[in-house]
């Protein structure tokens, strides 16, 4: 099995950064899910208030961050290191985090993207971002703006399952392309639906290792096109057929990262396409 493509999301909720590699920190990859966008109220906005956050491409650099759009003029944005300090939070049950306000000239930009106040905030100090819940023991607890976990993970073979069902059932809305399930590292040369599997189990990425935590549950995000902004009723719809457990419609695997204890240098923790992914145990 091998890591057949890496994706990343400077700004939660927008269009994909696709990676060749990534440095593996203790809350995630590297640039990823750092800054969020917010209402006057510090929470989170996402894709299920504003599908056109897909339109929206953000590249991460050292140091800041680039935003464009169609119809609006490229910003080019500094982390805001000495920002308004606030508070924010990706879900209403999710403990604040302490962040950044990138400032009224990201805020203008949002604004006219979106038809509404909306306020750009940057995530400096991610060790202070903890999640609520126990996290497996050898884990890091950090998270950036993550939905509940640092990374999410996918098969190949998986998608074609999926795809295949979809075929079968006559809906007009596939095939879909992976991009709908947004995950961060995607892997060739699984059996479908392998990934099930590697719940509760170390799994060795490049130069990193990872918990399984549990299969992804998926929300209606996840029929919102990711080039268009249009929604649609699947992958719900045929998750809903054949991967459901309980309430849950399942697709994806959830990991935390390994603590860096024991680790040479932090530095040498990469993932880069092409890589041999392992189950260690």
């Amino acid at each position: 099995m091998r890591v057949a493509s890496i994706h990343t999301y400077p700004v939660k909720g927008c269009h994909r950064m696709d990676r060749d590699t990534a440095r593996v920190e203790p809350w995630g990859l590297e640039g990823d899910r750092r800054w969020l966008i917010v209402d006057e109220h510090g929470l989170g906005l996402s894709q299920h208030q504003h599908p056109e956050l897909v339109t929206m491409r953000a590249v991460s650099r050292p140091g800041g961050l680039t935003l464009d759009a169609p119809g609006l003029s490229t910003l080019d944005l500094a982390e805001p290191i000495d920002g308004e300090a606030i508070e924010a939070r990706v879900y209403r049950d999710r403990p604040p985090a302490p962040v950044r306000a990138a400032g009224p000239e990201a805020d203008d930009w949002l604004a006219q993207l979106l038809g509404s106040t909306a306020r750009l905030v940057w995530l400096g100090e991610p060790a202070g971002s903890v999640v609520p819940w126990r996290v497996p023991d050898g884990s890091s607890a950090e998270i950036s703006f993550a939905d509940g976990t640092p990374l999410l993970l996918t098969t190949t073979a998986s998608l074609d399952a999926f795809n295949g069902w979809l075929l079968e059932s006559g809906s007009d809305e596939g095939p879909l392309p992976m991009a709908r399930f947004r995950p961060n590292v995607v892997v060739s040369g699984a059996e479908p639906w392998a990934e099930a599997d590697w719940v509760g189990r170390w799994i060795r990425i490049g130069g990193a290792e990872f918990h399984g935590v549990g299969e992804c549950a998926r929300c209606v995000v996840a029929t919102i096109d990711q080039e268009t902004g249009e929604r649609g009723r699947e992958p719900l719809r045929t998750l809903a057929t054949h991967r459901k457990a309980g309430q849950e419609l399942l697709f994806g695997l959830q990991l935390t990262v390994r603590d860096e204890a024991g680790e040479p240098s932090p530095d040498g923790r990469t993932v880069s396409v092409g890589d041999t992914v392992e189950v260690l145990d």
